[in-house]
């Protein structure tokens, strides 16, 4: 029996529709009666809807979990797509597990099933089996990367199993077939198969579930390919789709092929089975893991990254600053900076509009990208202004590359600019112990010097060291 507690009775019929086959299901459109039901039926397993009215599924989830007589009945927690937080809530509460709206059928009765799996299902396991899931489950848990996930999985299947060879495989966003990793290929290597040669991945990828092949030379699913396997040295093939949450993982499915003449044992059907939930649920985090890492990055890159031009932007630059300056004053290494200004941008934005204005900076913040190691700090530092930090760079090598800099912005073509030229006045300075005293001092030494290439004519680079010597 599934009880099934959603304030939604569409979704309700949902659910009910796909479970009523296989399961006696039990509906609730209430948290409350949801509880009472739960301890009076002892339902084998509870669909649980977050969103609830009055008492939220995150505070019935936990008081099922309080409760000695329904602490133990397997509990799924529905969110939304972008429920994350209420996943995390959930788990914390209690939950075995999650799906997400609007559910795939063939996802919810797969993991249902494995949730209400006899515990006499698995008693033909040997003990080296059960010491094999338990070494796999801890070594995968802790990893993030899934290409390792991946790569382990075939490797121990390989070595417990009796198979020819044990792969991974994968149908992505562009329905093409591939093998993520494999026993017989070299690590991080994945090659393209044609999904009409193996008809049994097609029916596992059809049906959601495992597939047997006993006799691959006689066995009517491989009928269409019977040219291709009659040369094989094999005899049977076990498919096992890894559902879970194929909206984060995609569709994959561990794929073994084995010598044995007297086909797949029921013990190494199973022991797949397991190794796939296992691995599906270590590869679910790690993805997850992966573009949560992502995310985060963007987030903080663009916190501090100018948008136009794809450079830092001015607070970024000053924090840099003040670490590179007492680096440099601590273990009296060079730092040089380059400061550089439009000459005439106001003119341009005003006679041929802002829009060309941000053509131009878009195409400096090009150039100083290109040019600039990685190492260096660079940023736009305000309207048309950039800077460019350089630890450890001595004066020449500073004015080697404001030298550059000036000459790819004075020679490219601006098509929207009449004459088709832009130029920039460009200061560069190196810190001084003896006369510079705080980042605030470099910064106005390098301004300076900017300025004086502006007094000079513009379209130039000056030297701070020349403003001493005058």
């Amino acid at each position: 029996m599934i009880l099934v507690v959603d304030d939604e009775p569409f979704f309700r019929q949902i659910m009910t529709d796909i479970l009523k086959e296989r399961y006696t299901v039990v509906e609730s459109s209430d948290g409350k009666q949801a509880v009472i039901t739960a301890r009076e039926r002892l339902p084998d397993l509870i669909i649980l809807d977050v969103e609830m009215p009055g008492k939220s599924g995150i505070e019935i989830c936990r008081e099922l979990k309080d409760d000695f007589a329904t602490r133990n009945i397997p509990l799924i927690i529905l969110t939304s797509r972008s429920g994350t937080n209420d996943i995390v809530e959930g788990l914390n509460a209690g939950a075995d597990d999650y799906l997400s709206k609007p559910v795939h059928p063939p996802e919810v009765l797969a993991r249902i099933e494995s949730h209400l799996r006899t515990k006499g299902y698995y008693t033909n396991l040997d003990q080296k089996d059960l010491v094999l899931l338990l070494e796999l489950s801890e070594t995968i848990s802790v990893s993030r990367n899934p290409r390792k996930i991946l790569r382990y999985i075939v490797d121990k299947v390989a070595d417990v199993i009796d198979v020819a060879r044990c792969s991974i495989v994968s149908l992505n966003s562009n329905n093409e077939t591939v093998v993520k990793a494999s026993n017989d290929l070299m690590a991080d290597k994945e090659i393209r198969i044609d999904l009409d040669k193996y008809p049994e991945i097609r029916k596992a990828l059809e049906t959601r579930k495992t597939v047997v092949v006993n006799n691959i030379k006689s066995d009517p699913i491989m009928a269409p390919v019977k040219h291709l396997v009659e040369p094989l040295d094999f005899n049977s093939i076990i498919v096992v789709p890894m559902i879970r949450k194929e909206n984060i993982i995609g569709t994959f499915f561990l794929r073994t092929a084995s010598p044995l003449v007297n086909g797949i044992s029921d013990r190494a059907v199973k022991l797949c089975q397991l190794m796939a939930n296992i691995s599906a649920n270590a590869l679910e985090n790690a993805i997850l893991f992966e573009s949560m890492k992502t995310a985060q990055f963007h987030l903080e890159r663009m916190a501090i990254t100018d948008g136009l031009t794809g450079l830092f932007n001015h607070r970024y630059f000053y924090d840099r600053l003040e670490e590179e300056f007492s680096r440099a004053r601590r273990y009296e290494h060079d730092l040089s900076c380059i400061f550089m200004d439009l000459d005439n941008f106001k003119k341009i934005n005003d006679v041929y509009g802002h829009r060309a204005g941000d053509e131009v900076l878009r195409s400096v913040g090009l150039f100083v990208r290109e040019v600039v190691r990685e190492s260096d700090i660079a940023a736009r530092y305000g309207g048309e202004e950039f800077a460019v930090l350089l630890p450890e760079t001595s004066i020449c090598g500073a004015m080697d590359m404001a030298r550059r800099l000036h000459s790819m912005i004075r020679e490219h073509s601006y098509p929207f600019v009449e004459g088709g030229r832009v130029t920039v006045s460009v200061g560069v300075a190196l810190y001084d112990k003896e006369s510079v005293n705080s980042p605030d001092q470099l910064m106005q030494v390098v301004d300076n010097a900017m300025y004086m290439a502006k007094e000079l004519g513009k379209d130039r680079v000056f030297d701070a060291a020349h403003l001493k010597s005058d």
